[in-house]
């Protein structure tokens, strides 16, 4: 995807839990920023759904803006609820899992 697919949300005053909505059995994503530099990328989860075990070239942040998701990495792991955040270090395995319905914003620093 390139920038000038996406629309245009710069100078706009932003709430994340309205930017993306959950669908029954699904993960929805959508991508706010796509630059070289780096993306963020917004998830709704439903309940039960999850990402399976996986590796990225690079750093990514996860933070939770509603609900609750078990986040594993290297085989340890989290739970995390609204507002917190956690950092999933570049090439470490990592999974996530809703515990409930929940959204998470992931930021993912190129570098």
């Amino acid at each position: 995807m390139t920038e000038n697919k996406q629309e245009n949300l710069k100078s706009t005053v932003l709430d994340l839990k309205d930017l993306i909505t959950y669908q029954d059995g699904s993960v929805v994503s959508r991508m706010v920023i796509y630059k070289p530099a780096g993306t963020i990328t917004l998830f709704a989860f439903d309940a039960g759904e999850g990402l399976s075990e996986h590796t990225a070239p690079f750093d990514a942040i996860v933070s939770i803006i509603e609900g609750e998701a078990g986040v594993t990495i290297a085989g340890r792991e989290f739970h995390l609820i609204t507002g917190q955040m956690i950092i999933m270090p570049a090439n470490v395995p990592h999974a996530v899992k809703a515990l409930q319905r929940f959204k998470m914003m992931l930021v993912m620093i190129h570098a």
